[in-house]
C-alpha cells in the first residue's frame, strides 16, 4: 500500500455490529479509492504459553475461526462497495492477530486514513454501555475514528452534521465534514450552541457573537465546495442535545475529539463523549495524528 493512499482499517469480531462497521468502511474506502484492511484480533492472554497449567487454548482453531470470520467480512465488504466502485473494486487485505483488539487496531491504524469500529461487539449488553474497544480507540487511536451503530434503517441520503466551537479540533472536523458531504453529494449542517452561564451579555449579543464564530469557522468552504449546500444552526442549548437533534435524519456526525477549553492530555471532550454514547448514526471523531 502506498503512503499516499493510506488504508481504511476496520475491526472484525463476528458480531452484527462489526459487520455493519465492515460494510460502512468498505463504502468509505470505495468513495475515497482507498484499500481496506480487515483486522481480527484473537486476544490470546499474554501469559499463555504451550507449557502453562490451566485452561487449554487451541490457538490454531482460534486462528482458523478468525480466517473464517474474515472471509465472511470480505464478502460483505465487496458487496457493500460494489455499487460505489463497480468498475475498479477496492483492494481488501486481512490480518488475524494473536494480540488483544485495542493494541492491535491501534498499531494497524498508525498509517491509516481512518479506523472504523462497531459501537459494541460480542458480549455487550445492548447499547446501555458503549463497547470497551470502541471507547478506548476513540480515546487513543493515532488517526480519525468512525464508530458505527447498529441501524435497521440507515439514512443513506441524509446530511452530514458537524459541531463547530472555534477550537482547532473543530476546524479539523469542519474540513472532514465538507470532504465527506462532497463525496456523498449531500448538505452540511453546521451546529454551534451557546449558553448564558457565567456570561454578562444580553442574549441578543451572545447570539450575534455565536453567529460570527460559526461564520468564521465556515469561511472559505463555500468557495472550495460550491456544490455542497450548508445549513447553519446557532442556538442556545446544550451542545450534545442540539447535535443529536439535528442528526435525527443524518447519515454522519463529524466532531473533533475535544473542543474549546480542552487542556493538554485531555483525550476526549465531554460533548464528543455524550454524542458517542447516544448517536443513532455513524460518528466520525477527528483525532490529531500522532507520530510513530
Amino acid at each position: 500500500m502506498s503512503a499516499t493512499n493510506p488504508p481504511v482499517v476496520v475491526g472484525v469480531d463476528g458480531s452484527e455490529q462489526s459487520l455493519a462497521a465492515v460494510r460502512w468502511a468498505a463504502q468509505y474506502a470505495a468513495r475515497h479509492r482507498a484499500p481496506l484492511r480487515l483486522i481480527h484480533a484473537l486476544g490470546v492472554p499474554i501469559d499463555f504459553s504451550p507449557g502453562m497449567a490451566g485452561p487449554v487454548f487451541d490457538l490454531e482453531s482460534w486462528r482458523r475461526a478468525g480466517h473464517d470470520l474474515l472471509a465472511t467480512a470480505r464478502d460483505a465488504a465487496r458487496a457493500a462497495a460494489a455499487p460505489i466502485a463497480p468498475i475498479a473494486p477496492i483492494e481488501i487485505f486481512s490480518v488475524v492477530a494473536d494480540s488483544a483488539p485495542v493494541p492491535t487496531l491501534r498499531n494497524h491504524a498508525q498509517d491509516a486514513r481512518l479506523l472504523v469500529v462497531g459501537s459494541r461487539g460480542l458480549g455487550a449488553f445492548g447499547r446501555v454501555v458503549l463497547g470497551s474497544v470502541s471507547t478506548a480507540l476513540v480515546r487513543q487511536a493515532p488517526c480519525p475514528v468512525a464508530v458505527i451503530p447498529e441501524s435497521k434503517s440507515p439514512a443513506w441520503h441524509g446530511p452530514v452534521v458537524v459541531g463547530v466551537d472555534g477550537s482547532t479540533s473543530s476546524a479539523q472536523a469542519i474540513a472532514m465534514a465538507f470532504e465527506e458531504a462532497s463525496e456523498r453529494g449531500v448538505e452540511v449542517i453546521a451546529v454551534h450552541t451557546w449558553s448564558e452561564f457565567y456570561r454578562y451579555e444580553s442574549r441578543a449579543e451572545m447570539q450575534t457573537e455565536a453567529e460570527a464564530l460559526l461564520a468564521e469557522g465556515l469561511a472559505g468552504y463555500g468557495e472550495k465546495y460550491p456544490e455542497v449546500p450548508v445549513t447553519r444552526i446557532v442556538t442556545e442549548d446544550r451542545p450534545a442535545r442540539s447535535l443529536l437533534r439535528e442528526a435525527a435524519t443524518a447519515q454522519l456526525i463529524v466532531l473533533g475529539s475535544h473542543g474549546r477549553g480542552a487542556f493538554p492530555g485531555m483525550t476526549l471532550g465531554s460533548v464528543t463523549h455524550a454524542v458517542l454514547h447516544r448517536a443513532e448514526c455513524p460518528l466520525l471523531v477527528v483525532r490529531p495524528r500522532t507520530q510513530h
